[in-house]
């Protein structure tokens, strides 16, 4: 251990010390200089606390259709409540918990219109999908505990991801496809293809990805590989332009041709066994000098630790399998399927989606 994190672990020590104080806690909200950082403490516990019940009141305003609803055309409680067909007062407690969390707000004539987030999830509609798919999570996390331990055997979420017997193929991908877009503008704009022949997107969906990536690169070769049901639902949605091939990334060879691969929110769905068997079926499909571009939350990083290790964290327990990693681990497993080189790519929003390029040799 260094020094410096000695250091850093004897200050921790002393700040968790005074911070568990009654005694500290009462001093520093008397302090007039210490007062503003207590009342920020603890309006941050709360949220820590209340938080949950932040993400229903969220879950209420989508799934009642109000973001549509108040978008350019504000409205008294009354016609809400008549809209919802609710009691007057209960729409009342409805809008005024939105209103708090900045999801609506009051005009100046005392009518409810679309606050900073609601209009925010006006302008990305996808966002509102998997809210209202997030109702499966809600009722695994009734048990959280078992939920994290493995003890609770039986989610929704874990019977909604049915990839093995393909039940909810047209579902999944339609969610997954609604989110697309916006991971495929990050991917685009952090990237440049041009410099390849032939891309292929492995675990491609409905082909969202490959369509934004034909718009921009038209000299491309497009290629996808999914699960035969979703190839289908793929080769529906897109033209002759497109090959598409049915098959298992985990128990199949993969196509051999293209020079650059995209693995878009694939390998954090999966065990370290499953990434494993993945990123060597990569490897062995690309040629010398080849690329693949891994898309997808990554933990280790601070800007983005909230979503990637605590919403993602609990998510995948839920779902059963898969975890988010980080570049280093990923790297690791990278190096032993046969890749030479690995490097973070910055995206625009990580939160969106962070980004990796893998080299082989």
């Amino acid at each position: 251990m260094s020094l410096l994190g000695r250091a850093f672990d004897q200050w921790r020590s002393f700040r968790n010390g005074l911070l568990a104080s009654p005694r500290f806690q009462k001093f520093a909200v008397d302090f007039p200089l210490f007062r503003p950082i207590s009342r920020q403490r603890s309006r941050q516990l709360f949220d820590l606390l209340a938080g949950f019940t932040y993400s229903q009141v969220l879950y209420c305003t989508v799934k009642l259709g109000l973001i549509e609803m108040l978008e350019g055309h504000p409205l008294p409680t009354s016609a809400i409540a008549a809209r919802i067909g609710w009691p007057a007062d209960r729409t009342e407690r409805l809008l005024k918990a939105a209103i708090s969390l900045k999801i609506l707000e009051r005009t100046s004539a005392g009518e409810v219109t679309l606050g900073i987030h609601g209009a925010a999830l006006a302008g990305n509609p996808w966002i509102a999908r998997f809210i209202t798919h997030h109702s499966l999570l809600y009722a695994d996390l009734a048990d959280p505990i078992g939920v994290l331990s493995g003890t609770k055997k039986q989610n929704q979420l874990k019977d909604f991801w049915s990839y093995a017997d393909q039940r909810n193929a047209a579902d999944y991908t339609a969610l997954m496809a609604a989110s697309q877009e916006a991971v495929a503008a990050e991917i685009l704009a952090a990237y440049d293809f041009s410099r390849h022949t032939h891309l292929i997107d492995i675990g491609g969906s409905n082909g969202t990805f490959l369509k934004a990536a034909a718009q921009r690169y038209p000299q491309l070769k497009l290629s996808l590989f999914d699960l035969p049901k979703v190839a289908e639902i793929a080769r529906a949605n897109l033209g002759n332009r497109f090959e598409i091939h049915g098959g298992s990334f985990l128990d199949d060879e993969l196509p051999k041709g293209p020079d650059v691969a995209t693995l878009i929110r694939i390998a954090h769905d999966h065990d370290d066994a499953s990434v494993k068997t993945l990123l060597a079926a990569v490897a062995r499909m690309l040629s010398p000098g080849g690329t693949l571009i891994l898309a997808e939350p990554l933990s280790g990083l601070a800007a983005t630790a909230p979503v990637a290790d605590a919403y993602f964290g609990l998510y995948f327990a839920a779902m059963g399998q898969g975890r988010t990693r980080t570049p280093d681990e990923i790297g690791r497993m990278a190096k032993d399927a046969g890749f030479a080189s690995i490097e973070v790519v910055a995206t625009r929003n990580p939160v969106v989606s962070g980004m990796l390029r893998l080299t082989m040799p």
